[in-house]
């Protein structure tokens, strides 16, 4: 199976601040092995999308009178604002808990678990990073309609993924 789907992710958050400056001086296999030693993570239930996430670098250009010819250089690179969309539970403990990170200015690690291990012998792909939780807005929508909550969550570090892979015996 080349392609995976959606369906089946899940997304956790860990309560405790994380300082990403820390995380963004350290190689990625020092940063993974970081947010695999975390162990208090919180599952976020109720997640209806998950938007986008990963570095854009930035467009620097410089055109030289003499040849007429803009040349395009990468500047600073941008993980992202993610903005996760949940069915409002006030009674999960994942969401209650983006609710509090949003009240806060520190920053947190992020996990995502991809459902896409190609067989039951695969381990399923993990992506690791940390943000700013920025808002957390209800949607209210209409009488047909099911109360959401967005949250926005500003990205800080790098996103650093560990490929799905086979599981030694």
């Amino acid at each position: 199976m080349a392609i995976h789907k959606t369906a089946g992710t899940k997304f956790h958050i860990s309560p405790t601040p994380v300082d990403y400056d820390a995380i963004n001086a350290m190689t990625d296999e020092d940063a993974i092995e970081f947010f695999e030693e975390i162990s208090d993570w919180i599952e976020v239930e109720e997640i209806e999308e998950f938007g986008e996430l990963g570095d854009t670098s930035e467009e620097i250009t410089f055109t030289a009178v003499g040849n007429r010819r803009v040349r395009k250089l990468k500047g600073p690179r941008n993980a992202g604002t993610q903005t996760l969309t949940v069915g409002r539970d006030p009674l999960d403990d994942g969401q209650e808990q983006l609710v509090a990170a949003e009240k806060t200015d520190f920053n947190y690690a992020l996990r995502l678990t991809l459902a896409d291990a190609r067989t039951p012998n695969h381990t399923d792909s993990v992506v690791y990073y940390a943000g700013l939780v920025m808002s957390r807005p209800t949607v209210l929508g209409n009488v047909s309609a099911t109360t959401r909550r967005t949250f926005t969550v500003g990205i800080n570090t790098g996103v650093y993924e560990v490929a799905s892979e086979l599981i030694s015996s």
